[in-house]
């Protein structure tokens, strides 16, 4: 039989074609498997973004020392709970994630855990130290709290409590449910919807000079919003006149006996506890020690537990049996105050006197803010 070269080409090149078709699709194969690894290897480093991750709008802590001028003072506690407070997302995130991994460590899960509605909130105020105050709490073993403010009773209350329930981290017997919304404390609604889900909840106010709070406050929202009005053109209706302007929340929140007395129709005055915001600064551990006997807790946050951080100015937390550094709060304390027209500043020390009068009397407490 005579050899065809037409034939035996016909044989050899579509094999060598094939053959190079195979080595290609292996190529473009492997690199296929090596984008996925690699895309799920990124996935498992990102923060989840879901409900409970991206709307924490946390309230972070505020120091201020009460001797220094409002007009250099710094906005040491500074809570950001309002909606477009979104700063330093991720920080607090990466602090709630580290919170929740300490409070683990301190009491193992086990099947006995179950989510309960809290026992105790810390109701306010804004710009005062909640922040602070959770933190310095959420060291205790026999404290469960959840970190990002829930803002059931004022702003998700048709949610039902089962809503609210599952919001609240797993506790065991024994072991105190808590957790803070600041905006509670001037809600007028609140007192009643707390008093409906139990009666013996136990309160928390934080509170701080309501002029300094006013200017703390202020300066969160320029942060936010560099155009809004001066401070002292939000302060005064009437600037001749010199009148206050009590439609302005910030003012508003500062007036604390006002509020107190709508808390004070539906719970007795043994069932709220203030804490007072320079104090958490300037002796935490005598503060915490009040808020524990308050709670019915062992007084296991102690003195050891604090560092005081001379540049920022307020005390970080630590962990007294380990070798860690302290862990401060967020890099967003420490906003210096604007320079406030220094009469301005009187005028409202002077509106608030008899407001701060009253809120002493009430509580038995002078906070020594006049």
């Amino acid at each position: 039989m005579e050899y065809s070269p037409i034939i035996h080409s016909l044989h050899v090149v579509p094999s060598s074609h094939v053959k190079n078709k195979l080595f290609v699709f292996c190529i473009m194969l492997s690199l296929w498997v090596y984008m996925i690894y690699c895309c799920v290897g990124y996935c498992s480093t990102v923060p989840n973004l879901t409900y409970g991750s991206v709307n924490r709008h946390e309230n972070q802590a505020e120091v201020d020392n009460q001797g220094s001028s409002l007009g250099a003072s710094r906005d040491l506690l500074n809570n950001e709970n309002e909606l477009d407070s979104r700063g330093d997302e991720w920080d607090e995130i990466r602090g709630e994630a580290k919170a929740l991994d300490d409070n683990a460590l301190s009491g193992s899960l086990n099947e006995s855990e179950s989510k309960k509605l809290p026992q105790a909130i810390i109701i306010g105020v804004k710009k005062g130290g909640t922040r602070a105050l959770l933190e310095f709490l959420r060291l205790h073993p026999d404290i469960r709290a959840v970190g990002a403010e829930p803002h059931f009773f004022d702003r998700n209350y048709d949610k039902g409590l089962e809503w609210y329930r599952e919001l609240m981290p797993k506790s065991s017997e024994g072991q105190l449910t808590m957790e803070k919304t600041p905006s509670y404390y001037v809600t007028k609604e609140v007192p009643a919807r707390i008093y409906a889900m139990s009666k013996d909840t136990k309160l928390i106010v934080v509170v701080r000079d309501p002029v300094t709070r006013a200017i703390s406050d202020y300066t969160q929202t320029r942060s936010k919003k560099p155009d809004i009005p001066s401070f002292e053109s939000l302060t005064l209706k009437n600037t001749s006149a010199g009148l206050i302007d009590t439609t302005w929340s910030a003012v508003q929140i500062g007036m604390y006996a006002k509020h107190l007395e709508r808390w004070l129709q539906y719970f007795p005055m043994e069932q709220l506890l203030f804490v007072s915001g320079e104090r958490l600064i300037t002796d935490p551990a005598g503060e915490m020690a009040r808020v524990q006997d308050f709670l019915g807790l062992r007084r296991v946050v102690t003195e050891k537990h604090f560092h005081f951080n001379p540049a920022k100015g307020f005390p970080c937390l630590k962990r007294p049996e380990g070798n860690s550094r302290p862990h401060c709060l967020g890099k967003t304390k420490g906003r210096t105050h604007p320079n406030i027209d220094p009469e301005v500043v009187q005028r409202l020390r002077d509106f608030y006197k008899p407001f701060n009068f009253k809120f002493y009397q009430m509580t038995g407490h002078d906070f020594g803010w006049d």
